[in-house]
């Protein structure tokens, strides 16, 4: 009778005899993980009720007649309104004031600099000035003052480079003037016109003032920040965001009507009026509880998923908060892009967490854990379905691809066939929504093809994800399988012979795990170090002896004792190494828990009127549970029995494959295998064909008659 399970059945947990689906006290923390997510984001949830009707400008209307329910303005659109505010800020005149500080202060140090030049005089000079000195004092104060009163302009001033006729408004204490530019004098105008204007006055020494004149000259017309932005704040709020009224009880649209270019407005007018306003004055503890419901059945739906069809995820407790600490971080990334940052939603690399998923567990979650990401995310975000919609098929690609760290080609590849469907999916979805190519909002494909560049962090974050959750990933595996390694260089030079066998195992393993689609890279891997228990004592295995037995000096049980000892020291020596417990796994379960049967017949046959206790004979398991432990477990027995058999034939070697897993099974070793009835059939047909190459097997000639 074979113990084998079909793939789909539930599966138990690895290191337990009892069924997988039993409740134990521990599984109670497990689903607190599930709490504190639900709880988390409970936080992020909107706080309005959603307006629960799609359409789309230019399609079919599907629900029934939609009739107004309370009046409501109809909105512009926002384009349209922006336009008209850059419209009216056109024509809009900054504001300048005229400092009055300013100008006092520069007319007392024109006093100064005239006081100073009239001292100065000497002889002949400006004997005018002298005879006449209060009034060329009067001249330049009075000349000041009227500029400094109209106001000076800054030559470095921006508003310089408008044209002339660009009116400002030049306030001066509680009066405002508007005043074209042409007609605003800047600094270097007033320094030109005192000298060309001086030689015109009456005065007979008027060059005595023109450097105190210009010395005196400043700007004192500033732009004014302040009152610019109160008054354009002012303008813009005169604009109307309301093009029209809807009345309660009017009809906005027929079952099956075609929603035109005004319905379109007055449905998202509609939209807009019940979400901000009409669901906030419901019952906003309805409205949470709403959202925690949708939240909850879609996490606990996929726990118990986990729970019934994965329960080897369901035991590893760092596992599962890999799985569900993804619905925390993006469930953040979600609200920051909706409520915090000026980023579109669909920036976020939703595809990076089934990439993760695939890599360091199995294609199955991988999409589960998808689909269930953007179901919450589509909850906590403003988009429509055409947001869940591409996201999905993302994912779908995501899981498909060769997104593997091992080979860059695929993994970008793979990245180029994800932005595809994302583009194209977008494309599709404008062209139903009735946009040609040239109306098609292409900032979202923008923002996509960002979100597919993001979705690259995959591969630093695997090495990352390796160490904090105790994962293992090809790249580590193989790693791992660099025979440089310490373990490795120790099993050479101390027990070459168990390195040889091990090697052996690897090629055997490999080739069938490529069979049956299994994870080869680790079954080789795994091989390698399967065996590494039996270095401290190498010389009593069999395949490292030179002609000398040890065990002639030993009786049974001694010998069992150290034959099965190989196991424990393995585990051992790996914990101390520090390899992953996937590794640690095959070091347990490639004997499983067969017995040490040379020694334990040798035991019988010396012993025959005593009793025998059959569990010192016994390795202490436990059994295989996944493809690749069941793999090694037949690849380890297969390779070492094989080399018993003197120059066999090939119908030697499938007896002995056939009587190998005929013994494994009838001991029941496979009881919890994930191998099917079909991929053990495959990995028979493999073994053979292999077998029959590495001990070159002599041709079989017809007999005669």
């Amino acid at each position: 009778m074979l113990f084998l399970r079909p793939n789909h059945n539930i599966q138990p947990m690895p290191d337990l005899k009892d069924a997988a689906v039993k409740f134990r006290p521990l599984d109670v923390f497990k689903y607190f993980i599930v709490a504190a997510v639900i709880l988390f984001l409970s936080f992020l949830f909107p706080d309005n009720a959603r307006f629960n009707a799609e359409f789309e400008l230019g399609q079919t209307w599907h629900n029934d007649d939609l009739i107004a329910p309370f009046d409501f303005p109809v909105r512009k659109y926002p384009e349209e309104l922006e336009k008209e505010k850059e419209k009216l800020l056109e024509n809009f005149s900054p504001y300048y004031i005229v400092d009055t500080e300013i100008g006092v202060r520069q007319i007392n140090r024109f006093t100064e600099e005239f006081e100073r030049a009239f001292s100065d005089i000497s002889g002949n000079q400006f004997t005018d000035v002298l005879r006449r000195k209060q009034r060329y004092l009067d001249y330049g104060e009075g000349f000041l003052n009227r500029q400094f009163r109209t106001g000076i302009l800054s030559d470095d001033d921006a508003i310089t480079e408008q044209k002339s006729d660009f009116v400002i408004n030049i306030v001066r204490g509680a009066a405002t003037r508007q005043q074209t530019v042409g007609n605003v004098n800047t600094l270097s105008e007033v320094e030109d016109f005192i000298q060309d204007s001086l030689p015109l006055t009456d005065l007979r020494d008027p060059d005595f003032l023109f450097y105190p004149l210009r010395n005196s000259l400043t700007s004192n017309l500033l732009y004014s920040d302040t009152l610019t932005e109160l008054f354009k704040e002012d303008l813009l709020e005169s604009v109307s965001e309301v093009r029209g009224k809807v009345s309660k009880g009017d009809q906005i649209i027929l079952e099956n009507g075609i929603v035109t270019d005004e319905i379109y407005r007055t449905l998202l007018s509609l939209q807009a009026e019940y979400e901000e306003n009409v669901s906030r004055e419901k019952d906003g503890l309805a409205v949470f509880f709403g959202y925690l419901l949708l939240t909850s059945l879609s996490l606990v739906i996929f726990m118990f998923f986990i729970r019934f069809y994965l329960p080897e995820v369901f035991a590893d407790f760092s596992t599962l908060l890999f799985v569900f600490i993804w619905f925390v971080v993006f469930g953040w990334l979600v609200y920051a892009a909706e409520n915090l940052a000026d980023i579109s939603v669909w920036v976020i690399p939703f595809s990076l967490v089934p990439i993760l998923i695939k890599t360091f567990i199995n294609d199955r979650l991988a999409f589960f854990t998808h689909v269930v990401l953007i179901l919450i995310a589509s909850i906590l975000c403003s988009e429509g379905y055409e947001f869940a919609f591409l996201q999905i098929l993302a994912g779908i690609v995501a899981v498909m691809s060769d997104a593997n760290v091992r080979n860059w080609s695929g993994y970008f590849f793979s990245m180029i066939f994800i932005f595809l469907t994302y583009a194209l999916g977008w494309v599709g979805l404008s062209i139903i929504a009735g946009y040609s190519f040239a109306d098609m909002d292409y900032t979202v494909i923008t923002s996509l093809f960002f979100n597919v560049f993001l979705t690259l962090l995959a591969f630093p974050l695997i090495p990352l994800s390796e160490r904090i959750f105790g994962f293992t990933s090809v790249a580590a595996l193989t790693e791992l399988a660099d025979m440089h390694r310490p373990l490795l260089k120790r099993l050479a030079t101390e027990a070459p012979g168990t390195l040889q066998h091990s090697i052996q195992v690897g090629n055997l393993g490999a080739a069938v795990a490529a069979e049956i689609g299994a994870d080869e890279i680790l079954v080789k891997t795994a091989a390698l170090y399967h065996d590494i228990g039996k270095i401290p004592n190498a010389r009593f295995f069999i395949e490292n002896q030179g002609g000398y037995n040890p065990h002639s000096e030993l009786d049974e049980e001694e010998s069992a004792r150290i034959i099965i000892g190989h196991v424990a020291e393995g585990l051992a020596m790996a914990k101390k190494a520090g390899l992953p417990k996937i590794l640690s796994r095959f070091i347990t379960t490639h004997h499983g828990t067969t017995r040490a049967e040379y020694f334990y017949r040798q035991y019988l046959k010396n012993h025959p009127d005593e009793s025998i206790d059959e569990e010192a004979f016994r390795y202490p398991g436990p059994l295989p549970v996944s493809k690749e432990e069941t793999i090694l477990m037949l690849a380890d027995s297969l390779e070492a029995s094989a080399k018993s058999l003197q120059n066999p034939t090939g119908k030697d070697i499938d007896e002995l494959v056939d009587k190998i897993i005929q013994q494994k099974t009838e001991a029941r070793q496979f009881f919890y295998s994930e191998l099917t009835f079909g991929e053990m059939d495959a990995a028979r047909a493999v073994f053979k064909k292999l077998l029959r190459s590495m001990n070159h097997v002599r041709i079989e000639y017809p007999e005669d008659d």
